[in-house]
């Protein structure tokens, strides 16, 4: 990596939204990517010059080796899951599944590199999803993670005043996840109708990048109707 170099730390960066994020943000900064596939991680640090996969688990957080990260500019959290259906019908483990990718990871993660990021003053990148902002049915158990992780991201920003800290509300986006969506939902997927990923990463750019005296707390990217 380049000293000179901001240093991008990108969770689920192996495909969809978290690969675009990577993308928009490797012309300017040196890039971590983080997730479980190290095959796909691995083809993606081939691709951008200055980008080293970082394979873990995200639900184990703590076995990630932070001690070499001697610096780290950008903390993007774009790894999730959504298990959909009503209430009555989740489970324990469909709850406890939901929350330890979409809020303790988060939060784990975050503590492991907080050191690194306050030294920086830092900015912590949170992808949330409409869910955060509007409970639908079927949606409960993701909405209350989602609703979660934006109460984290407000009481991080509080907690941090150093550090910028953006919460980033995509409406539907054309990613494997949203295909999985589609069919727990038992309907048709058509990618043209969903924001493109990259869309995304460049709007996460654009808070990353925004001038020092600026500070992007919120995001909203819908799709355009077509």
């Amino acid at each position: 990596m380049d000293a000179a170099r901001p240093v991008a730390l990108v969770t689920g960066a192996s495909s969809g939204i978290g690969s675009a994020i990577a993308r928009s943000l490797a012309p300017t900064h040196d890039l971590l990517l983080a997730g479980r596939d190290e095959t796909s991680l691995s083809l993606l640090a081939s691709e951008l010059p200055g980008a080293t996969a970082w394979p873990f688990d995200l639900t184990n957080a703590a076995s990630a080796d932070v001690g070499p990260l001697s610096r780290l500019d950008v903390l993007v959290h774009s790894a999730g899951i959504a298990l959909l259906g009503p209430l009555a019908e989740a489970s324990q483990d469909d709850w406890r599944k939901t929350f330890e990718v979409n809020v303790f990871a988060v939060a784990e993660l975050t503590n492991l590199v907080l050191a690194q990021l306050r030294a920086s003053s830092g900015h912590v990148v949170l992808i949330n999803s409409g869910a955060g902002r509007n409970a639908n049915p079927g949606w409960g158990v993701y909405a209350a993670s989602k609703f979660a992780l934006r109460a984290y991201a407000d009481a991080l920003r509080a907690d941090e005043p150093s550090l910028r800290v953006t919460s980033v509300y995509p409406g539907r986006t054309a990613t494997p996840m949203q295909e999985e969506v589609r069919r727990q939902e038992g309907g048709d997927y058509d990618a043209t109708q969903y924001l493109d990923p990259a869309s995304v990463g460049r709007a996460v750019a654009s808070a990353v990048l925004a001038t020092p005296d600026a500070h992007i707390t919120e995001l909203i990217v819908r799709p355009r109707p077509r």
